[in-house]
């Protein structure tokens, strides 16, 4: 069933009808329009769509990299208007630093936090390559680890300076189902351990639920909500099961009746 929006006064990220434009070859693109939505803190939210929905523009505003042109986002009440360290992004390619072993690519981002020794960043560093089961692996370069380890190093450097927000831009995307799969379940387990917000990027209406505690459904022309659907499945949930699969199947249907309205009723 579609969610009721949750409340401004326990969300910690707030966005009040928020648009975004670009200079395209034939005149202005609208690529978000209106987007109201709000996020409880240590909520797991999923944004899903086609290409052009506009789901990576509003991972790009949540991050600061672009800014609004109309309407707000506030994080704990602060406009967000620049990049902070209280926002990691995740991007589809890990991003390593080849010449760096695994400890010492998740140590950059922890030499950026103020207020630790070196003891406690290597510390921190250790306990989040442990967390994504890299323990055994700090020593090794990314030439050494396959893809799905590669993306295990990365989800521990974007971790390890403890933000408050993780944004996540379709960071399975590149890998085989089999390392997606695995990936999934360390993701879960990491959630309900740590209770981090998260906010995921994908097309991929199955990862949704198999992650979300709820599932934003957008439509292009222009980026707009839909639907958002309240995930209510047990975790940790496997993407197969049929319950997931069901769940994912309505809302594929519910994507459909979308894109197929006449371009009146998108905008």
């Amino acid at each position: 069933m579609p969610a009721n929006p949750s409340s401004e006064s326990n969300s910690q990220l707030t966005l009040r009808h928020v648009t975004k434009r670009f200079n395209g070859r034939a005149g202005l693109v609208t690529a978000v329009e209106d987007i109201s939505l709000q996020v409880k803190e240590g909520e797991f939210l999923v944004l899903v769509g086609p290409s052009g929905c506009g789901k990576s523009t509003l991972l790009s505003l949540l991050a600061g990299l672009e800014q609004v042109d109309d309407g707000s986002i506030k994080l704990d009440g602060a406009d967000v208007v620049e990049p902070g360290r209280d926002r990691l992004v995740m991007f589809q390619q890990d991003a390593l630093f080849p010449w760096l072993d695994a400890l010492e690519n998740v140590l950059f981002g922890l030499r950026l936090k103020p207020g630790l020794t070196d003891a406690e960043r290597t510390e921190a560093a250790r306990y989040y390559l442990d967390l994504v089961g890299l323990g055994d692996k700090e020593k090794a370069r990314p030439h050494e680890l396959s893809g799905g380890m590669r993306q295990r190093v990365a989800l521990a450097r974007s971790l390890a300076p403890n933000p408050r927000v993780l944004l996540m831009d379709e960071p399975f995307s590149a890998l085989d189902a089999l390392t997606r799969d695995q990936l999934y379940g360390d993701i879960q387990k990491i959630f309900t351990q740590r209770k981090k917000t998260i906010v995921l990027v994908t097309h991929n209406i199955r990862e949704a639920v198999c992650l979300g505690d709820r599932v934003v459904l957008l439509s292009p022309n222009p980026g707009r909500i839909r639907q958002v659907f309240n995930i209510d499945l047990p975790r940790p949930r496997r993407i197969n099961d049929p319950a997931l699969a069901t769940l994912a199947a309505d809302i594929t249907t519910a994507l459909s009746a979308h894109l197929a309205e006449p371009k009146e009723g998108l905008v």
